[in-house]
């Protein structure tokens, strides 16, 4: 029984059988049967995969990509295929537990933020240390929902995963009017925002 299970799987999945060998319909399930256990994987071993992510995060996804691909065109055998994959996403896990508990480990694995703009003052060295244009502050400027004048922003840092992250100023007090009452009073309103 077993046995003859066994030889069906086989026959469907055309395991032990060349490249040239492997037909349509059995390449289609080879890539049912990658695609579900990738999916397990992925997901046993991080959420991150499908946030924002680091370089630590891409180099994985394509890393798997590339592995889990060889199991479906036959290019490599199915059962390696599937263990090499696996061993990539506890690696990559492994990285990410060492990375929280360990701060230099973390900053060797996924890098450090860079701080682009600093009381409004624009930091010309950590922009071309970063390969980062005028143009591409400006824009995440923008995005951020400021105009792009950096006198306006307290901080900006071009973080870990690529992104630049913005804090704005807070704007100086504005007096708005001054009044002087007939008892002697005087009324000074300021905004604050």
């Amino acid at each position: 029984m077993i046995e003859g299970l066994s030889d069906m799987i086989q026959s469907l999945l055309g395991l032990g059988r060349s490249v040239e060998e492997i037909g349509s319909g059995q390449m289609a399930l080879r890539s049912v049967v990658v695609y579900v256990v990738t999916l397990a994987v992925v997901r046993l071993g991080s959420k991150r995969f499908l946030g924002k992510a680091t370089a630590f995060d891409v180099i994985i996804g394509i890393m798997i990509g590339s592995v889990m691909s060889r199991g479906i065109n036959g290019g490599a055998g199915l059962a390696p295929t599937l263990a090499a994959g696996s061993v990539l996403v506890a690696l990559h896990w492994l990285f990410a537990v060492l990375s929280y508990h360990t701060g230099w480990f973390g900053t060797l694995v996924k890098g450090k933020p860079v701080k682009l703009i600093e009381d409004g003052r624009v930091r010309n060295e950590a922009m071309r240390g970063s390969s980062l244009s005028e143009n591409d502050l400006n824009e995440a400027l923008r995005l951020g929902g400021i105009t792009p004048d950096p006198s306006r922003v307290r901080l900006a840092y071009l973080e870990r995963n690529g992104s630049i992250s913005v804090i704005t100023r807070k704007p100086d007090p504005q007096i708005l009017d001054v009044a002087v009452s007939e008892d002697g009073v005087q009324t000074v309103r300021i905004q604050l925002e």
